[in-house]
């Protein structure tokens, strides 16, 4: 069995380093929610030294809330918002030498596209314009997933071994308790039942995390263990 590893990096954290051994994919923030050019450009070089695929991990725009402020914004602006973070990670990537593969919505914008089919359409549609070869990163049994595959864009679905989930397949706030997974070894325990549903392509742990570094590192370590291969998203997605 093969399961994509990813985390959510470029996000000033300090641990990013820490995190890159253990991980196949990086999400990293293209400026909007968290990042600048400078911490864009040293993600990218740590992604090309660890061999980790290097992804857009697009925002509202709203820095002062990490991008986890719900909005409303219309189709077109929000379309232009996802391309130009896309194109802005894109140029960089391009003067380090690395070929995005795959785009991952962050915060809000993730979790509002997940139950919204026009947003969600949306998204892909951006994602579409820039590249065919790019890969969606959405939650599983998703909105996102289903606008993805309608649009004819490779989609990856996305399961969270670091946050709790609802009856229904959605993320809990992050107001409610246990919405957080703390412990590596739980953390661990529950990345083995999603990898065990067979739903998911990839799991991601959030670097933003007290204990992402640990998280990584237990979570590689266990899923191994369990004959779980740690294997980066392939062009061959699903559509």
């Amino acid at each position: 069995m093969k399961i994509d590893l990813n985390c959510d990096l470029g996000e000033s954290i300090g641990n990013d380093e820490a995190i890159m051994p253990y991980i196949a994919s990086a999400n990293i923030a293209c400026g909007f929610h968290a990042g600048d050019e400078q911490t864009m450009r040293e993600t990218l070089r740590l992604a090309k030294r660890f061999g980790v695929n290097a992804g857009a991990h697009p925002s509202w725009k709203d820095r002062e809330n990490f991008g986890r402020k719900e909005m409303t914004v219309s189709p077109e602006e929000t379309e232009k918002l996802v391309i130009e973070q896309i194109q802005i990670l894109a140029t960089i990537a391009k003067e380090e030498g690395v070929t995005l593969t795959h785009v991952k919505p962050h915060g809000a914008l993730y979790n509002q596209s997940a139950k919204d089919i026009e947003l969600a359409t949306t998204i892909a549609r951006a994602v579409k314009t820039i590249s065919v070869d790019l890969i969606l990163v959405g939650l599983a049994g998703s909105r996102s997933m289903e606008a993805g595959r309608a649009m004819r864009v490779r989609v990856a679905a996305e399961g969270f071994p670091d946050r709790g989930y609802n009856a229904d397949g959605s993320l809990m706030s992050r107001h409610l308790p246990g919405a957080l997974i703390e412990s590596p070894e739980e953390v661990a325990r529950h990345a083995l039942e999603l990898v065990k549903t067979g739903r998911m392509d990839t799991l991601c742990l959030h670097g933003d995390h007290p204990n992402a570094a640990q998280n990584a590192k237990r979570l590689r370590e266990v899923l191994e263990k369990n004959g779980v291969k740690v294997s980066a998203l392939k062009k061959d997605s699903h559509l």
